[in-house]
């Protein structure tokens, strides 16, 4: 039962952080908490007992795609004047699909466990053993003939990213003579 109500946590705090990255006004605030509701993921994969996906989760979604996102997003992002309207419509257009998805995913939901129910059901196991490997193991493996490769790449791509930064960069203002004699 506690394992259960673990999951309906985790469950409760990725769909919450998701659905709230959707309905937020800001490109910068949804990208933050769908790497919020990327982490509920990761937790998610840690109680289902998957710790490498749980920790590929983390280095690929959290570390890598949400950096590219957040780097985008502040990247691209340009000051627009606001009309100051804000009508009440739009916040129905809004959020009537988001209630109209969360709806559609209790409905599959309900249906899943009318169906199956919520008891655990052993899964058949094949007669092959499969090796144990730790995380530990996996990422040696992984790593051991690739690590300088790895390690270059990694600088390409921080050097490739610094440059964007710097083309990307506004061109710094020049004073002119008559604004140098303003101050």
């Amino acid at each position: 039962m506690f394992e259960l109500a673990v999951f309906f946590c985790i469950a409760a705090f990725t769909l919450t952080t998701a659905a709230v990255a959707l309905l937020l006004r800001s490109v910068l605030h949804g990208t933050l908490l769908l790497t919020t509701s990327w982490v509920g993921i990761a937790a998610f994969y840690l109680w289902a007992g998957a710790q490498f996906a749980a920790f590929a989760q983390v280095l690929v979604y959290v570390g890598a795609v949400s950096m590219v996102a957040l780097f985008a997003v502040v990247l691209t992002r340009r000051e627009t004047a606001s009309t100051g309207k804000s009508s009440g419509n739009s916040t129905i257009r809004r959020i009537l699909p988001a209630v109209a998805a969360a709806a559609l995913v209790a409905a599959v939901i309900t249906s899943g466990v009318a169906i199956h129910g919520v008891e655990k059901k052993p899964i058949p196991h094949r007669e092959t053993a499969v090796p144990a490997l730790t995380v530990k193991e996996i990422g040696t493996h992984l790593a051991n003939g690739f690590a300088g490769t790895l390690l270059i790449t990694g600088l390409l791509l921080t050097v490739a990213l610094l440059g964007a930064v710097v083309i990307a960069a506004p061109e710094p203002r020049v004073p002119t003579d008559n604004s140098a004699q303003k101050l």
